[in-house]
């Protein structure tokens, strides 16, 4: 397992953007495939974005896709999620995750996949 800290959550108007941050500590990403889920209140985590080991395969759920740019660089031991043109219903907390794995292109979007989490950081959008 890795520790998993997120960051740049906040409160934010409708049709803004922000950017999410998911740093690494005491052990570098570069072999862990990466995503980021969400929970609003009285709902289920679901997924919201992930990324392949090699940074080359992503996925996103339909409802953020064109919206949202998840992005990782390994360098930095970060992985990234650009939220633009953000609406009310994408209020949640939001949680970064990691897991270890052989293969460069596979994507994990199942939160069972994982096992490490973040503490997750809030986003709140106006209306």
């Amino acid at each position: 397992q890795v520790q998993l800290i997120e960051s740049g959550g906040g409160l934010v108007q409708a049709g803004g953007s922000l950017r999410l941050s998911c740093a690494a500590s005491g052990r570098s990403l570069v072999g862990y495939a990466m995503g980021w889920f969400r929970q609003a209140p009285g709902k289920e985590r679901e997924s919201v974005a992930a990324i392949s080991r090699s940074g080359r395969i992503t996925y996103y759920a339909d409802s953020v896709k064109g919206r949202f740019t998840i992005s990782r660089d390994n360098a930095e031991n970060s992985v990234y999620l650009q939220m633009t043109s953000l609406e009310p219903e994408d209020t949640a907390v939001y949680y970064c995750a990691a897991r270890s794995i052989l293969t460069v292109s596979s994507i994990l979007t199942a939160a069972s996949q994982y096992d490490s989490w973040g503490q997750g950081t809030q986003v709140t959008v106006s209306s």
